[in-house]
């Protein structure tokens, strides 16, 4: 005996379907409004952003100085002018060197696809398909216009590098206001919103902000390992640009596992133009070795509290990123998808029912269940 459709169930469960529907639509509405602020307000987003990025990796030592009696004003300043000088150090000593070789690096990486090309059309894998090979041809392509593009933006893009100066100052002007005034911003924040957003929007703000710092602090010292690690390799073997796939291997740890795949890749190239295949071999397994160290041993030490993101979860955040937003929106999609698991963890804890203990003989629960 075959059942029938009730009217009324198909009709009410249309009804609760086209309501769904309407307010996903207006949420995603919303989110499409507020992308389209953001880009409009980049020029001020971008600085603010890079304060709290900086502020997160110096905020512990101003931390301790005022646990040890120093006024913030003073705390935040000797930190923010020591930041200054590192950075200063950093780039006189590291960014000048490895810019002046970057053409040299791109070079490589386009001779080894060349050679992987070749390999690739050679005996065992005798691959003949043209449009592999058009697909090669065209990663080649693509990485001399790159460097034609970058060789042009540094000779003509003044604007550019104004713009990031610009960048720069404000940052360091936000990271030092961050520093001083950074633990008054939620009573602040509890004070000016009313009702029930006066608790929840502090809290969610301040684990955010935990996650945030956790992540850029724990991604810079894993990076900064790796870095030394694998340079140290590669000097061991006499790889050429060693520098410059180390500043690589530490700028690419902050989109994890892309960044990795990207940094060795780039590494084994180099290898393998420069050195041959015995050695390229090797650079791989130092890699691997490395990342397995990484994986099982660094950050389960140094990362005492995990994003709580999914692998998978990840690389669909480090591809929209990059689609929408190039490096920039690579670099940033990991720590926005983490604050977005925050905001979502939060709400599914205040919208869940706490279960029933057993036996409490609760009578208004009893009867709203019996109702």
């Amino acid at each position: 005996m075959s059942a029938t459709l009730s009217s009324e169930k198909s009709r009410a469960a249309l009804r609760t379907s086209a309501r769904v529907s309407v307010e996903l639509l207006l949420v995603l509405v919303m989110l499409a409004v507020v992308l389209w602020l953001l880009g409009r307000m980049w020029s001020v987003v971008w600085p603010l952003v890079v304060g709290l990025l900086l502020t997160t990796l110096t905020w512990p030592p101003t931390r301790f100085l005022r646990a040890r009696g120093w006024r913030p004003a003073l705390a935040a300043s000797l930190v923010t002018v020591l930041f200054l000088l590192v950075g200063t150090g950093v780039v006189a000593l590291i960014a000048v060197p490895v810019a002046s070789q970057s053409g040299d690096l791109t070079d490589g990486v386009v001779e080894g696809i060349q050679r992987l090309r070749e390999w690739a059309a050679g005996p065992p894998l005798n691959i003949g398909d043209a449009q592999i090979d058009k697909a090669f041809d065209s990663a080649v392509d693509r990485a001399q216009a790159g460097l034609g593009s970058a060789v042009s933006a540094v000779v003509t893009g003044v604007s550019t590098v104004v713009n990031g100066v610009i960048t720069a100052v404000l940052a360091l002007f936000l990271m030092f206001f961050f520093l001083k005034d950074g633990p008054r911003f939620l009573p602040w924040l509890a004070r000016q919103l009313p009702g029930r957003l006066a608790t929840d929007v502090p809290a969610v703000t301040a684990r955010a902000w935990d996650t945030l710092g956790s992540f850029v602090r724990s991604q810079a010292a894993v990076g900064l390992l790796d870095a030394v690690l694998i340079g140290l390799g590669l000097w061991i073997l006499g790889v050429p640009l060693v520098l410059p796939l180390a500043v690589l291997t530490f700028v690419s740890a902050f989109v994890p596992i892309v960044g990795a795949l990207f940094a060795g890749f780039v590494a084994v190239l180099i290898a393998l133009v420069s050195n041959g295949l015995t050695d390229a071999l090797i650079v791989l397994a130092i890699i691997v070795g490395v990342q397995q160290l990484e994986g099982n041993v660094f950050q389960p030490i140094i990362q005492s509290r995990g994003l709580g993101l999914h692998a998978a979860v990840v690389l669909l955040a480090v591809t929209l990123g990059g689609n929408l937003a190039g490096i920039v929106g690579s670099l940033l999609a990991v720590p926005v998808a983490a604050l977005i698991a925050v905001v979502w963890n939060y709400v599914r804890e205040q919208l869940s029912v706490p279960p029933a203990e057993p036996g409490s003989g609760d009578p208004g629960a009893g009867a709203a269940v019996a109702s």
